[in-house]
């Protein structure tokens, strides 16, 4: 008999295409591009397993040899999951029957078949239930699992997909910090604060990195307001420009940006 799940049972909340923003960013990853082996975990998938459908149909659009591992450490979702991979063989649903994709239990120990190491991991909306003080050693246990150059994204969003946040993180440690919002109608960037990944979501406080952020992101919004003539995503690129300016170490270019993200190196908000 195996060993028992590292977790703990979550809510599993699902929605179709709420992942989008976060498997759009990981499509453009090295570790992905890269990969001698494209394999990447869906990991904490919840009660349905249409993320991992949706994450394998994005990345096969950048590495056609994508394959995708659900893992859930509740056996129950193993199963729903493994019943809707039966339907997608049959081709009785939106998504491609030859999608490379596979479910089984495991929890923050990845366990990988044939002794496989995943080039990504995605784990979303996962940390989020658990204590602060749980964050660190779930890094360090899930990163200890990638492959060479391979990359841990962790984070969280709204129910609907329109909220972003995640941390990308590699053995050595985390390395970025990702904000993606749905740009139409947005009155302030720092509705993120709600959906800021665990390590940092108690963190938006005076003093810490993610808070003066935040705020920074707050000023540039209103500042270049007078650019929504143009479009939200313009006003969006002035944002991050204005931010790279101001000394924030903001990563990418104007081509993602936007989509309405902004990526900072995550030293600039390090909780103190």
């Amino acid at each position: 008999m195996g060993a028992m799940p590292v977790g703990s049972i979550t809510r599993g909340t699902t929605n179709t295409n709420r992942l989008r923003r976060v498997d759009r960013w990981i499509a453009a990853q090295p570790a992905l591009l890269r990969a001698g082996d494209p394999l990447v975990v869906d990991l904490g998938y919840g009660a349905s397993g249409v993320t991992a459908f949706e994450l394998a149909a994005r990345l096969r659009r950048a590495r056609h040899d994508v394959e995708v591992l659900g893992l859930e450490i509740d056996p129950g979702r193993v199963r729903t999951a493994s019943d809707q991979l039966a339907q997608v063989r049959r081709g009785e649903t939106p998504f491609p029957a030859d999608l490379r994709v596979g479910f089984g239990l495991g929890g923050f120990e990845v366990p990988v078949p044939s002794g496989r190491r995943p080039a990504v991991i995605r784990a979303f909306n996962v940390l989020r239930q658990y204590d602060e003080s749980a964050v660190a050693a779930a890094w360090e246990r899930m990163t200890s699992r990638l492959a060479p150059g391979g990359l841990l994204v962790e984070g969280t969003c709204d129910e609907l997909g329109r909220v972003a946040s995640w941390v990308g993180t590699a053995a050595s440690g985390p390395e970025t910090f990702t904000i993606s919002l749905r740009l139409r109608g947005l009155e302030a960037p720092s509705i993120v604060a709600e959906r800021l990944p665990k390590a940092l979501i108690h963190r938006n406080v005076p003093g810490e990195r993610v808070h003066a952020l935040l705020a920074a992101l707050d000023r540039a919004w209103r500042t270049h307001a007078p650019l929504s003539v143009y479009g939200p995503s313009q006003r969006w690129i002035a944002v991050a420009r204005t931010l790279r300016d101001d000394g924030w170490p903001v990563l990418g270019t104007a081509r993602r940006w936007r989509l309405g993200e902004l990526t900072v190196a995550w030293a600039s908000v390090a909780p103190r």
